[in-house]
């Protein structure tokens, strides 16, 4: 797709993955609408676009008038999500408000406004809870772990109607574990990766729950190309797909490449803690095959690549960022 001229909307703009998106989208061109609620325990972070041309709208999903922001918009990647998995263990009613019911919100707006419009759907594995067998493939049972694996598959599911009812070119995309340059990383609740990261950069141990769990990590600049890929390719319209990585590491892997990137680095091993141990799905890396084949996506940053990236670009921003 040719992105000069063409007016996109990116809803959770601000954030951590939007963001990302919506400087290569401005890069290729686009006109680029940024949505921001700002929700506290969010990744939106005002600093994210700084030095992206993005219209940035600080609303609330679940409140704004979304035909404005629709209108004209060739194409929708909608990341607007309550992320977190124990906000959602904690508060299942706000949780279902962003993930599924702003969900109906949006496509009844984008029905009126752009009627035409591609959708990129940000989606996760979330869904497919602790593995029956690995690498997990699309066919898998969904077997959600918690409420917020509830309340986002609602809203994909609310979307892959809008295509098989109104015939509009919808693509998910079940995102595993991204990481890199804008994510969170004042705590763990956007990833466990953004809290080591921020205790290396302090020069602080971090904690490895368990440890043994494989994961296969997705840098953020993989991911904003599957994001573009998705939109431009109509053989991927109105299917579902895994978004996967490099090879997958176990949470120590990584951690030991945290100590060889940043010598004296330390971290502890610990059990994990009662309220996550209910809910944690053990080890998960995807087959990706399905979506390779259509798009002609594959990673191209390896893990230890993408970790020092994300170091590199942290250090002198650190401070916007706790």
């Amino acid at each position: 797709m040719d992105w000069t001229g063409q007016r996109v909307l990116v809803t959770g703009g601000a954030g951590f993955l939007g963001a990302n998106l919506c400087h290569a989208l401005a890069a290729r061109g686009a006109k680029v609408t940024a949505l921001d609620g700002f929700l506290f325990g969010g990744g939106a972070n005002p600093t994210n676009l700084e030095g992206a041309a993005v219209e940035l709208v600080r609303a609330d999903i679940r409140e704004v008038d979304l035909r404005p922001l629709c209108e004209g918009s060739s194409v929708i990647f909608n990341l607007a999500a309550q992320t977190s998995h124990m906000g959602g263990q904690r508060d299942p009613l706000a949780d279902i408000a962003v993930n599924a019911v702003a969900q109906v919100r949006l496509i009844q707006a984008a029905r009126e406004a752009a009627p035409d419009a591609v959708v990129v759907h940000a989606s996760t594995r979330q869904f497919y809870g602790k593995p029956n067998y690995l690498p997990v493939d699309e066919a898998h049972p969904v077997a959600p772990p918690d409420a917020n694996g509830v309340s986002k598959f609602a809203g994909e599911q609310y979307w892959m109607i809008e295509h098989r009812t109104a015939g509009r070119p919808v693509v998910s995309l079940r995102l595993t574990n991204c990481y890199g340059p804008r994510l969170r990383i004042r705590d763990a609740r956007q990833a466990f990766l953004g809290i080591w990261l921020r205790c290396v950069l302090e020069g602080r141990p971090f904690e490895v729950w368990g440890g043994d769990q494989l994961r296969d990590m997705t840098y953020v600049d993989d991911v904003t190309d599957a994001f573009l890929r998705a939109a431009s390719t109509p053989a991927c319209y109105g299917n579902i797909y895994n978004i996967g990585g490099p090879p997958p590491a176990s949470l120590l892997e990584i951690a030991v490449i945290m100590q060889h990137l940043v010598p004296g680095t330390e971290f502890v091993t610990r059990e994990f803690p009662a309220d996550r141990k209910t809910i944690d799905i053990g080890s998960y890396h995807a087959n990706d095959h399905a979506f390779r084949a259509a798009s002609g996506w594959q990673p191209l940053v390896g893990l230890e690549e993408g970790i020092r990236r994300s170091l590199d670009w942290y250090r002198p921003r650190l401070a916007a960022y706790l």
